[in-house]
C-alpha cells in the first residue's frame, strides 16, 4: 500500500508530540505539512522495526539455510549460472 494511502475506514487522531524546534522551523521554512512527515516517519520506524523482530524471530532458520547453500549450493541454478550457480 502506498504510503499516502490510508487503509479504509482508519480515522485519524490529534495527539501531543514533542518535536525539536529546529526541526520544526525547518519544517515549516519548507512548507511541510508537519503531521504528515511525522506519520511518515513512524510508518517507516514501524515498518523497520517488523523486519528487525522477523529477523530475529527467524536468525537460526535463516543461519541453516546459508549454511546449507555454503555446503551443497542452491536448490535451483539458473540456466546462465555456472555449476556452482555463480553468476
Amino acid at each position: 500500500m502506498p504510503s499516502n494511502a490510508r487503509p479504509q475506514g482508519a480515522k485519524k487522531r490529534p495527539i501531543n508530540l514533542t518535536i525539536r524546534a529546529d526541526i520544526l522551523n525547518e519544517a515549516k521554512v519548507l512548507k511541510l505539512n508537519a503531521s504528515k512527515a511525522a506519520e511518515a516517519g513512524i510508518e517507516a520506524a514501524i515498518k523497520q522495526a517488523r523486519e528487525d523482530n522477523w529477523r530475529t524471530e527467524n536468525r537460526e532458520a535463516i543461519v541453516a539455510h546459508n549454511q546449507r547453500v555454503s555446503e551443497s549450493g542452491p536448490l535451483l541454478v539458473p540456466d546462465w549460472a555456472d555449476d556452482n550457480g555463480a553468476v
